[in-house]
């Protein structure tokens, strides 16, 4: 079977549950994109729905994961209202750059982190490619808390981390899914350059210094 044909099976080999999820998926960083804080009712579903597809596969590890954005959905929702009450009274965007000195630590951290359980997976588990997978899960954990807050560069995060899971995708032959995460990265940028238009001036002013 060439790569045409698997494709073509992967995505005939979905569910109607998974179809949903995908399109929720994308609905929600099309919302995201446009500061909706309807984003977050969509990530919440579909999240639910990949939490309890991954739990019913026994993918413990990605089940996990999906309940651990299911939750921050939550947060997210609470946390975007608060931040668009704000914005609306100071008649601002509630858009913040992180300073480069924040990043540098957040990235040394989670970089550690993805080694330290990357060993462990690779060591103790029959896990494959276990460094990349911790890298991608870490800092995924990490950025979507920086959507919450509204953090302009989650974008740049989301960009890298797509890149690295495209490949993860294609060396473990779930093309379907790496097809998704080409289209995840070209919203990724898409998505940045809407927030560097929406950074209030003092911000855009401290990031570009």
């Amino acid at each position: 079977m060439n790569m045409f044909e698997q494709i073509l099976a992967g995505f005939e080999a979905m569910s109607g549950w998974e179809y949903v999820g995908v399109f929720l998926g994308l609905a929600y960083l099309i919302l995201v994109m446009k500061e909706s804080l309807w984003c977050w009712p969509a990530a919440f579903i579909s999240t639910l729905i990949y939490t309890i597809l991954f739990w019913q596969g026994a993918l413990l590890m990605e089940s996990l994961l999906s309940f651990y954005y299911l939750l921050m959905a939550i947060y997210g929702w609470w946390q975007w209202r608060k931040a668009d009450k704000t914005a609306s009274a100071t008649d601002s965007s509630s858009i913040v750059s992180w300073a480069a000195t924040t990043h540098i630590k957040w990235i040394a951290a989670a970089t550690v982190i993805s080694v330290v359980l990357g060993y462990v997976m690779d060591e103790h588990t029959h896990a494959k490619m276990a460094y990349l997978d911790s890298f991608t899960t870490v800092f995924a954990v990490m950025t979507t808390y920086m959507v919450t807050q509204k953090v302009l560069e989650n974008w740049l995060y989301w960009i890298v981390i797509d890149l690295a899971s495209i490949f993860l995708y294609v060396e473990m032959n779930y093309y379907p899914t790496a097809i998704l995460f080409v289209l995840y990265t070209g919203l990724a940028w898409q998505g940045y350059l809407i927030w560097r238009k929406q950074l209030p001036v003092n911000q855009a002013i401290h990031y570009e210094s």
